[in-house]
């Protein structure tokens, strides 16, 4: 992994993409997820930035600023294992996403394909927490991972899981950072290379 060794003692800030409105949520969304994977008491600081290219634009003015920073974005679509982060952020974007001078390739992660392919890592989470008539046989299977299946698949799913449960129908507003607090980073990093690679990322630096 790449280092920055004029960081020192910085503090570890990451710039996710999510929260547009709900900023609060969204950190304490990603902050008990590090937790549970084995960063408390060393946590990096999560900055909720809403869109992906206000993500993007506050992690550039970061870097320009000498903060040691990360950027965790959707990554939209499939994206091979050991693909280039800032490759597939620049094609995505018509080359407006071109990786910073300033910056490595171990400062880009990706979720892949959205945050809520994550949650299909953790279907016992999921039944938990949707409760009554949640219908887990409407999810897709995961024997090869998540990050495969398509986003429209994954967020057409949780809705027909969802759609009688006690909690009622699936919505990112309503529920997605509550999953985020609830699911097991191990079973997300075994169903998800990309998760994993941010994950060991994270414990390169803090």
């Amino acid at each position: 992994m790449e280092k920055r060794g004029d960081w020192g003692d910085t503090v570890v800030k990451i710039y996710v993409e999510g929260g547009g409105g709900l900023e609060q949520s969204c950190r304490k969304g990603f902050r008990t997820f590090f937790e549970k994977a084995g960063f408390k008491g060393k946590m990096p600081q999560i900055v909720a930035c809403g869109s992906c290219q206000s993500a993007f634009e506050r992690f550039c003015f970061a870097l320009d600023n000498g903060e040691k920073a990360f950027l965790l974005v959707d990554s939209e679509e499939p994206v091979a294992a050991n693909a280039n982060p800032w490759s597939h952020l620049a094609q995505r974007k018509d080359n407006a996403w071109k990786k910073p001078l300033n910056a490595t390739d171990s400062q880009c992660h990706l979720m892949v394909q959205e945050m809520e392919n994550w949650f299909l890592a953790d279907k016992k989470a999921l039944a938990d927490f949707f409760g009554k008539g949640f219908q887990s046989s409407a999810l897709p299977t995961i024997e090869n991972g998540v990050e495969s299946i398509s986003k429209k698949t994954v967020n057409e799913s949780l809705k027909k899981a969802t759609i009688v449960s006690s909690k009622g129908v699936y919505g990112k507003g309503a529920h997605s950072f509550r999953l985020l607090e609830i699911i097991d980073p191990v079973k997300v990093t075994q169903a998800s290379p990309w998760a994993k690679r941010l994950i060991d990322g994270l414990r390169g630096e803090l």
